[in-house]
């Protein structure tokens, strides 16, 4: 293990990053709809609160309601006075009324920045997640605004010390793979009938990795990842 680590709330996808993450940096998991992302981004967030530490986590997709609902069947307590989650959906009006500074957030990187810059002058949040920044891309008018922005982001989060965690359905993420400290996708296989599961760590500034596609299961307690097993396709 090279240095401090914090956990990602999955023991095995902790010991294929060789002890946890690196602090103060940004990570993208990337994978289709169904693979399991929300899962692992709730599994880092309460990690963080497990730890003593207070975490903002924003779905720009799947309403808040549905998330508490979903994640508490697997046993987390998403009420926890140190967990912020804030609905930032398109459809949404609660956040509009409840987080002035969201309002039309989710079509702009460059606004989305802004709010979370004044949520930390609030409370020092030192776990962000971002689930998924898909909407963003789709309603950003210019690529090259758009990375600038993205940029601006992972710098602005950097300089801030607080650790992000980003979730994208895109199977290619190309500028955001560049920028970001780490990459975990996710896949689903079909094999002679079956599904399978495999996580794989694309990238990991500043320290070594398991570069083996290992399996994993979504239970009802949550992501479980195998680093013992590597998957076989055929």
């Amino acid at each position: 293990m090279n240095g401090k680590r914090i956990s990602t709330g999955i023991r095995g996808l902790d010991l294929m990053l060789r002890g946890g993450l690196i602090p103060g940096r940004t990570y993208l998991v990337k994978g289709a709809p169904g693979t399991g992302k929300t899962t692992l981004a709730v599994h880092f967030a309460m990690a963080g609160v497990a730890n003593g530490e207070d975490v903002l986590y924003v779905t720009l997709e799947e309403p808040a309601d549905n998330i508490r609902a979903d994640m508490t069947k697997m046993g987390f307590n998403l009420n926890d006075s140190r967990f912020t989650l804030i609905d930032a959906t398109p459809t949404s009006e609660r956040y509009v009324l409840v987080e002035d500074f969201f309002e039309s957030f989710a079509g702009s990187m460059e606004k989305m920045t802004q709010a979370i810059k004044e949520k930390l002058r609030e409370r020092r949040y030192t776990r962000i997640v971002l689930d998924p920044i898909t909407m963003l891309k789709f309603t950003s008018p210019e690529e090259i605004e758009y990375r600038r922005a993205f940029l601006s982001f992972v710098k602005s989060m950097g300089k801030m010390g607080a650790t992000v965690l980003m979730t994208s359905e895109f199977q290619r993420t190309d500028i955001e793979e560049y920028l970001v400290s780490g990459v975990i996708e996710l896949k689903m296989f079909d094999i002679q009938g079956t599904l399978y599961r495999g996580l794989k760590i694309l990238k990991f500034r500043g320290s070594g990795f398991d570069h083996s596609m290992r399996p994993y299961k979504i239970t009802s307690r949550g992501m479980v990842v195998y680093h013992d097993r590597v998957i076989s396709l055929p």
